[in-house]
């Protein structure tokens, strides 16, 4: 009890930012506060913890060994704190929180529209900040406390990020009608042959096609490859392109009239659409809301 005698507990809170945010002017924006506040208090936290606590490295703020140290055990401790002083009956409408989330533009064009209406309607005080990151980096952000919810496919998470299936997905393909037969889709072969487009945000990803592809000892001629669902359906037309992807994320074709979809030629497994948290996060009230809502604007026809 000595050592919280000593320190303010709002000082815990800007510290909290700080280490999250590594950047006094994005802390002073997720505290509702002014820079100069915020650097005051990161004054006062470095005399407390006789620790320069953030660094400037490379051009940015990093922190230092003392201030990694503290992540964990202060986001725990604040948890706790909350956990303690919330009301017994979690109230979205009253409640006023920031998530942040990672997710692709797959999921932001088809899940983030109806998840927001719904925020609007039910927890307008619940503030969204969206990020995109690889599979890798969002369970490493995950840990750090960095990220809140990550959604995407994580079939081997760590032991300490739980995982819960949105919706179950399946690939299909998408070529422009001048390049197919007049029914039906390609062969194997034909569908070989052609140059494909392959959704990933690093070039060398080694996605769920590719190893279905290895394990048969095949390879297919990636032509583009790029990081935006949003734009890959718009290069299809008028090319000779195949386009292999999520079926959600093609969508209705009244916008693509010269568009064809069809089953790939080759089995590709099915594959759950998911949303990952930390373990810390599995008893907060607001974060199991969130969760919450997540499944239910995820489920088609939202």
């Amino acid at each position: 009890m000595d050592e919280l005698n000593r320190i303010d507990l709002n000082l815990l809170l800007t510290l909290h930012a700080l280490l999250t945010e590594k950047h006094v002017t994005r802390a002073a924006a997720r505290l509702r506060k002014s820079q100069p506040a915020v650097s005051h208090s990161l004054a006062q936290l470095r005399t407390h913890f006789d620790d320069p606590l953030l660094v400037r490295h490379g051009g940015r703020m990093t922190l230092t060994a003392r201030a990694q140290a503290l992540v964990h055990p202060l986001e725990d401790a604040l948890n706790s704190l909350n956990g303690l002083l919330a009301a017994p009956d979690f109230d979205p409408a009253h409640t006023r929180r920031r998530f942040r989330l990672s997710l692709s533009d797959y999921a932001s064009r088809i899940i983030l529209p109806p998840l927001v209406r719904h925020l609007r309607s039910e927890a307008p005080g619940l503030d969204l900040a969206i990020s995109q990151a690889s599979r890798e980096a969002m369970l490493v952000q995950l840990t750090d406390g960095e990220l809140d919810l990550a959604l995407g496919i994580f079939p081997q998470p760590p032991e300490d990020i739980e995982v819960q299936d949105l919706f179950r997905e399946e690939f299909v393909c998408l070529a422009d009608k001048a390049v197919l037969p007049a029914k039906g889709g390609l062969s194997l072969e034909e569908w070989l042959q052609r140059p494909h487009i392959m959704l990933a945000l690093r070039p060398d990803a080694n996605d769920e096609i590719e190893r279905a592809l290895t394990d048969r000892g095949l390879r297919r001629h990636l032509a583009v490859t790029l990081p935006h669902w949003s734009a890959a359906v718009d290069l299809v037309a008028g090319t000779d392109l195949i386009l292999t992807v999520a079926g959600r994320a093609v969508g209705p074709l009244q916008r693509h009239k010269t568009l064809r979809k069809f089953k790939p030629p080759l089995e590709l497994p099915h594959f759950a659409y998911q949303q990952a948290w930390h373990a810390r996060r599995t008893n907060d009230p607001a974060h199991s809301w969130l969760r919450q809502a997540l499944m239910t604007c995820s489920q088609p026809g939202r």
